[in-house]
């Protein structure tokens, strides 16, 4: 008999399992656990907390455990990965979007409209007549520095660097594909 398991499914199980065993033994080994349990599962719009017991005799929470710093590396390296695809871009972009500047459905679609023109999404996109680079097409590219030297590479970079262009010049995403469609460049 085989049981198949989805995503979501499997990740609850994994905290059924960590919570049941942290409860039932505050000790392994000779080694002490903490008395307050947190427990963070990453999803695609960043950490989110799914479990927050207190395991403590008293009841009062003894220790609150932070994301790590390792924890914070991955969920970064993660994002990174899947925005090296248009769909795991056009993803990611959302995220900080909504996030980062309150911006929702309608400037996304707008954003959407002008990065596809620009550069079909692709983080390598290159314009080789006027060196324009990457999913916002940064003129001159160098200028993505300010957000991280790894432009050349790192979609997630792009993408914040493309965000922050397009508030400080234009307020939202839809005040940039205005420009676009008056001029075809923004």
């Amino acid at each position: 008999m085989n049981f198949r398991i989805g995503k979501r499914k499997s990740a609850w199980l994994l905290v059924a399992l960590f919570t049941t065993n942290a409860a039932a033994s505050q000790t392994a080994f000779g080694l002490d656990f903490p008395a307050f349990t947190q427990l963070l599962i990453p999803d695609n719009h960043g950490p989110r907390l799914v479990i927050n017991r207190d395991i403590s005799p008293g009841g009062a929470p003894a220790a609150s455990v932070q994301l790590s710093e390792m924890a914070k590396v991955a969920l970064i390296a993660r994002q990174v990965e899947m925005a090296r695809t248009p769909y795991g871009a056009k993803m990611v972009t959302r995220t900080i979007m909504a996030e980062d500047y309150g911006w929702m459905d309608t400037q996304f679609t707008c954003l959407n409209r002008l990065w596809t023109k620009e550069s079909h999404w692709n983080y390598q996109a290159h314009n080789y007549r006027s060196g324009a680079h990457g999913i916002p097409q940064a003129l001159p590219a160098s200028k993505m520095e300010v957000v991280g030297t790894d432009w050349r590479t790192n979609p997630v970079t792009q993408i914040r660097w493309g965000l922050r262009y397009i508030e400080d010049r234009y307020k939202n995403p839809c005040g940039a594909w205005a420009k676009f469609k008056r001029s075809r460049y923004y």
